[in-house]
């Protein structure tokens, strides 16, 4: 008689029909004939009465399937580690990882719980606590927290006043630069080939100057040379004729921004235009910088330009 696979059955029915083998045997039924009666096998009888012989009867209870519930972690434990992932950088903590990854996770266990989890283990923990693989934000060291908040609290509304007072636009500027060989986004291609997209090997670039209003108008200039005071007064000359009113102009702390020949320039359209400085190493604050990630992943970067013109031609589009 062909024996059946137990494993197919419910706890609950295993347990039971092995507590039906043992009552069997003890009742003076032969090993062989408790198997083809119950459609066991030989091995699997001679396991259960050794279990029985080491313990008793109760031994043949089912124990709970799958993995263990609840965590290896403490609570106290548990909070610490997210405090310091969420507060804290691996290398802040002298990890050699600069991002947090399952394996910086697992080491700051090791380290400081002397607790030795897998990486599938750590990744659960990350899922339990909410925490999520994200392309993080870079930030200077150089940054001055307590700059940016003054900014936030009393010059910017100051412009925003201003602007309300004479009527005027604000506008916010940042220039960038684009070059032939950068490459952005995915291709499909068969798993573990890596598409090869064809392309020039002629490296050349131009360069963008932006301003965009609080509206979302824009104002841009593509040029070829490097950026400099005469190409910043000649785009910011622009601003007031086309817009028709006064220009407040926000812009980071570039040292073109700075020198001598726009502040002189300044000095004598102060009626038409006046330049407010950002706080040092501050891009989130500046709007312009989401025109130029776009700028740089729709334009040069997902397109194949040959020459210069190609290129000047996708980003004016």
């Amino acid at each position: 008689m062909k024996t059946r696979d137990t494993r197919c059955l419910s706890p609950d029915a295993q347990e039971d029909l092995r507590f039906r083998v043992v009552q069997a045997l003890r009742g003076g039924m032969q090993k062989s004939a408790a198997a083809r009666a119950f459609g066991v096998s030989r091995t699997s009888i001679d396991r259960w009465l050794a279990i029985v012989e080491l313990g008793n009867i109760t031994s043949l209870k089912s124990k709970p399937r799958g993995r263990p519930k609840g965590t290896q972690l403490a609570p106290h434990e548990a909070a610490t580690t997210l405090r310091l992932i969420t507060d804290r950088c691996p290398d802040q903590l002298k990890l050699p990882f600069a991002l947090w990854t399952r394996e910086a996770v697992q080491l700051l266990l090791a380290e400081r719980f002397r607790l030795e989890v897998s990486v599938w283990t750590v990744g659960r923990y990350l899922a339990k606590w909410g925490l999520t693989p994200q392309k993080p934000l870079r930030r200077a060291y150089e940054r001055d927290p307590v700059a940016v908040q003054r900014w936030l609290d009393e010059e910017y509304p100051a412009i925003e006043r201003q602007a309300q007072a004479e009527k005027a636009e604000i506008h916010w500027g940042d220039q960038m630069g684009l070059r032939s060989d950068h490459q952005t986004g995915t291709s499909y291609g068969r798993r573990g080939q890596t598409p090869v997209i064809p392309g020039t090997g002629q490296r050349f670039r131009c360069n963008v100057m932006s301003t965009i209003t609080n509206r979302g108008e824009l104002s841009f200039m593509v040029f070829k040379q490097n950026f400099d005071a005469a190409v910043f007064i000649r785009f910011v000359r622009r601003l007031p004729r086309l817009r028709r009113r006064k220009v407040l102009l926000i812009v980071d702390r570039h040292p073109v921004h700075l020198s001598a020949e726009v502040k002189r320039w300044l000095a004598g359209h102060a009626k038409r235009l006046q330049l407010f400085l950002l706080p040092g190493y501050s891009p989130d604050l500046n709007p312009d910088e989401f025109l130029n990630q776009d700028v740089k992943g729709n334009a040069p970067g997902r397109q194949r330009p040959a020459t210069r013109a190609d290129m000047i031609a996708g980003v004016r589009s």
